[in-house]
């Protein structure tokens, strides 16, 4: 008989929960029911602040959040449960519907902890803990607009990424912590100071000791009288007030129904997660398993797998959890792990405390000196991956300090060869080094094999770098060859087009690599070319190694007919163009759909139509948007100080010159851009691989961020630039992205790669610690004096144009096959087959 299990929350643990029984159930006979009060699936709560700026709810959705590959489970969003009736096996909705279980697994999470300070209950009090809180965040710092103040009560993990998400709002953050340091949980005294001092020089208000807050209303707002241990009081005129001050189980259905409650809150379990009920389990932070509530994700995950586990095998068993953090908050890196208080009798302590550096270090030993306990990283956690899985264990090094002394930690005498195989690799999913070691020898050859088969660097990816240096340290080989074609790199074939000179494909392949080529090395090759010169895509033998896309410098469809997408620097466009854009359309009955990128396609094209098309738009002052190409594509701005009251800069002016000076510049891949005019991020520039904010004295400059399948927030490079800098620095993290990058790597995973990451970058372009700059400005100039439109040179020569026929031999015939119908109101294609084949004979 099928058993039905029953999840209330769907949250990232129940998500682990429901993901860890798929992976596992393959002859059990299960379905399950997953009932979410949220009408978001899943998502990435840790990641909550990242939602600031982009607004996309689905960006911050876990992986298969609705479990749709399997038929077995059922998702229901937006769903209140009330009741659970234990005798009868069934819970009851707010709706009144009842829903039956064989098994009940609560998952209900947390709520926010709001302290019962006067005034707390008053409207512009908020607490952080959902996408919904974020959206009313969002619209009260909209209605208060920049220069406000915004006051967090808490100034814990919560707190501090609360006031990130106030200062990314355009608000000065206040910061309100009871203790006597940020982070009391994670971080000691001296770490707490030097936390302190880095994030009140990023403009961050930080009140500590605080032993009193009022909040009162006002016409315009809030004040926050805050009272500290000495008895002095501060009022703060605030547009509103976030509380994150920690969380409480969520164990009311518990309470209800009746099972039992740990003395603290949360759900009482064993260590198999089962409740006072056997048929009910809880995990995450809703239980206090053995007693005990933790309130990471980590134990969390763990919770869920031994729930799993025990379901299935009758043999789950909660070992212990791992509370060691390691975070970047408001840019400031973060760690601590094991006895990072020192609380273990007789222990020492090792600390380098570096206020000009801005770090602060300290190991915990045991009191011969030998073992390590624990340890606080602030300012520089590079040392935290080596040495959190050595906790317990005696150290290589016979010199403490000599680990925490310099920034990277690489010790010669701590490596990951000095970890035993019972060391955690990957925290988050309970990793160890032999779990990696027995996947490496089953086969496993990239970081890729072992995060499919281990699940190892699939959550918060910190440990990513280890399991390279566990596949190095086992003789794992990892090939950088193109293709079999080339045994170099897409980098290093850069480097030799540009030592060398070569301009073909065929002299690159006789001299470097062997046989005729394919469709890999190709379109790399062509690229490089490309990036290296400002010859025609289409001159002479590279025409033939280009795609189809870039064969007929457009972008094809699905059913053979391609799009046309004018430039438009900035989103800027004359009526004139327009009117031409709108006559093109009418006459070539095209599709037209206004983008995302502030751009309009037209759609529907025949291949022969396509220079006809281009004449008309060349003829109006436009060119190629380079949609079909592995370079720029748009550069997005919002109206910045031309319109809009809360522009700081001149974001359209800016778009306009970043358009102009990189279109056309071929790459590894697209490259998109954004400038934002104020800290409200109307044109999302945190989810472009180079995205420029305004400011009051300036511009930030981010790089690395992606808004595709693999979302990723741009990071910050440097602040505060002048149009100069901004342009400077721009050119040469661009240009080394095009020369260091491998084959189709977007600027987001490039810059992953890279060894050292954002430090490493902005070493680079900022310090110009490769001796580059001068180069890599070169290059980009040398790029944009010798650019030229591609269709305008197109138009211009008979031999290039000749190319733009459906059927060689029949250059007037249109290809019989493509056609279309309306649906909804909308043109769309009719698929016959497979799509037409253009320049067939």
């Amino acid at each position: 008989m099928t058993e039905h299990i029953v999840v209330v929350g769907h949250g990232m643990v129940a998500h682990r929960f429901v993901s860890t029984l798929a992976s596992r159930w393959a002859t059990a006979d299960l379905t399950v029911t997953v009932i979410g009060e949220e009408t978001d699936p899943a998502y990435d709560r840790v990641g909550l602040s990242s939602y600031v700026g982009a607004w996309d709810r689905e960006s911050l959705h876990l992986e298969d959040a609705r479990h749709g590959a399997d038929p077995r489970v059922t998702v229901r969003s937006g769903h209140l449960v009330t009741a659970i009736d234990r005798e009868a096996g069934e819970v009851e909705l707010s709706s009144g519907e009842r829903i039956a279980y064989d098994t009940l697994v609560l998952a209900t999470g947390s709520r926010a902890f709001v302290p019962p300070v006067p005034g707390h209950d008053l409207p512009g009090c908020h607490v952080y803990r959902t996408l919904d809180d974020l959206d009313g965040i969002r619209a009260a710092a909209e209605r208060a607009g920049t220069g406000s103040h915004g006051v967090v009560i808490g100034g814990g993990l919560l707190g501090l990424e609360a006031a990130n998400a106030v200062s990314l709002l355009g608000l000065t953050p206040h910061v309100v912590e009871r203790n006597d340091r940020l982070m009391p949980l994670q971080v000691d005294a001296g770490g707490g100071h030097v936390l302190a001092s880095l994030i009140r020089e990023l403009g961050i208000e930080i009140h500590l000791s605080v032993t009193g807050t009022e909040i009162a209303e006002t016409p315009d707002g809030l004040t926050v009288r805050l009272t500290d241990d000495e008895g002095v009081t501060t009022v703060v005129d605030a547009a509103f007030v976030v509380f994150s001050a920690g969380v409480r189980p969520r164990d009311e259905l518990a309470r209800l129904s009746g099972l039992d409650t740990a003395e603290r809150g949360g759900i009482l379990t064993d260590l198999a997660c089962r409740t006072s009920d056997p048929n009910i389990y809880a995990i995450g932070e809703c239980a206090a398993i053995d007693g005990t509530c933790y309130g990471l994700v980590g134990p969390g995950y763990t919770s869920a797998e031994v729930a799993a586990a025990t379901i299935l095998s009758g043999e789950g068993e909660f070992t212990g959890a791992d509370l060691s953090t390691k975070l970047k908050l408001l840019g400031v890196d973060m760690a601590s792990f094991g006895d990072a208080h020192g609380v273990t009798p007789g222990c020492l302590e090792v600390v380098v405390n570096d206020p000009v550096a801005g770090t602060y270090s300290k190991l915990v030993m045991s009191d011969d000196a030998q073992t390590l306990l624990g340890g606080v990283f602030v300012g520089d956690s590079g040392p935290y991956s080596l040495l959190k899985p050595l906790v317990g264990r005696t150290l290589p090094s016979p010199d403490p300090i000599s680990l925490i002394s310099r920034s990277t930690g690489n010790d010669p005498g701590v490596g990951v060869e000095a970890l035993p195989d019972e060391a955690q690799i990957c925290s988050c999913n309970a990793v160890t080094k032999g779990d990696v070691r027995e996947a490496i020898c089953g086969g496993a050859c990239d970081v890729a094999d072992l995060k499919s088969c281990t699940r190892a660097g699939t959550s918060c990816g910190s440990c990513i770098p280890l399991l390279k240096q566990v596949l190095e340290a086992e003789g794992v080989e990892q090939s950088t060859a193109l293709c079999e074609h080339f045994e170099q790199s897409r980098s290093e074939l850069f480097e030799i087009v540009t030592v060398t000179g070569i301009r073909t494909f065929s002299g690159l392949i006789e001299r470097f690599g062997h046989g005729s080529g394919c469709d890999i090395c190709k379109p790399t090759v062509a690229s490089i070319l490309a990036s290296t010169s400002s010859d025609h895509v289409l001159d002479g033998e590279q025409a033939a190694l280009q795609d189809t896309n870039d064969h007929f410098l457009a972008n094809i469809q699905k059913n053979g007919t391609y799009s046309v997408v004018p430039r438009m620097p900035g989103g800027e466009v004359s009526a004139e163009q327009l009117i031409v854009i709108g006559e093109i359309a009418r006459d070539h009955d095209l599709y037209v759909k206004v983008t995302g990128g502030q751009r309009i396609d037209m759609f529907g094209a025949r291949v022969e139509e396509l220079p006809v098309i281009w004449k008309r738009l060349v003829d109006a002052g436009m060119e190629s948007g380079h949609a079909y190409g592995k370079s720029l594509r748009t550069v997005k701005s919002c109206v910045g100080t031309s319109w809009c009251r809360y522009g700081q800069q001149d974001s359209v002016g800016m778009a306009v010159l970043m358009e102009n000076r990189y279109r056309g510049l071929r790459a590894p891949h697209k490259i998109k851009m954004a400038v934002s005019g104020c800290a409200r991020e109307c044109a999302e520039a945190r989810g472009k691989d180079v995205g420029v904010i305004a400011t009051e004295t300036g511009w930030n400059l981010y790089v690395g961020g992606n808004g595709g399948a693999t979302p990723r927030h741009a990071q910050l490079l440097v602040g505060d630039l002048t149009d100069e800098e901004l342009i400077r620095y721009i050119d040469r993290t661009v240009m080394f992205y095009v020369r260091t990058a491998e084959r189709l790597q977007r600027m987001a995973p490039w810059l992953e790669s890279l060894d050292g990451g954002i430090d490493h970058l902005r070493e680079v372009v900022c310090d110009d610690s490769l001796d580059l700059a001068a180069e890599l400005e070169g290059r980009m100039e040398a790029h944009v004096a010798g650019y030229v439109d591609e269709w305008s040179a197109v138009l211009d020569d008979p031999d290039k144009l000749a190319r733009f026929v459906s059927f060689v031999n029949a250059p007037e015939s249109p290809d019989p096959t493509v056609e279309f119908e309306e649906k909804d109101g909308r043109k769309v294609p009719v698929l016959l087959g497979s799509p037409a084949m253009p320049a067939r004979v």
